[in-house]
């Protein structure tokens, strides 16, 4: 029998899924975290060398956004590898494939906006910065130990 009842509900997940879930969740958090810190960091220094974060005429990006989009957009890819180590054969294939598509999504809204392009190339870059933070930690949690 598989993990289904004849009711066709799927059984709950296993202990050892529930640890690999909490071991995901608190890995994700922390590349958050890190992946705030990063973006901010880069996006200040961009700052820092004249790169005006102004969007649409007189909306400009204050720090705290990068902060807080970046922050929002990582916990939201934490949930998708949550799902997928739920729900997929292969978490960590198909984890990649979507955050690498979702990934080069964000990159065409910049050039599509009002801003320079000096600003237009430093949000495309705090995008990968955040990117390379995230997708590799995530990647590499939902990989099945062989222990």
């Amino acid at each position: 029998m598989d993990s289904t009842d004849d009711a066709g509900v799927v059984a709950p997940p296993a202990s050892g899924q529930i640890h690999r879930f909490r071991g995901l969740i608190g890995t994700g958090a922390i590349a958050a975290l890190a992946a705030v810190v990063a973006t901010t960091l880069a996006a200040a220094l961009a700052q820092a060398v004249g790169v005006e974060f102004e969007v649409s005429a007189g909306e400009t990006i204050p720090l705290s956004g990068f902060a807080v989009v970046t922050g929002f957009f990582s916990l939201v890819g934490v949930v998708i590898a949550a799902a997928l180590l739920r729900w997929s054969a292969r978490p960590a294939e198909r984890f990649v494939q979507t955050a690498v598509t979702l990934t080069a999504i964000s990159l065409v809204p910049p050039f599509l906006s009002e801003a320079s392009t000096a600003t237009a190339i430093a949000l495309v870059g705090l995008h990968l910065v955040a990117a390379t933070v995230m997708i590799p930690v995530l990647a590499r949690s939902l990989r099945t130990r062989t222990d």
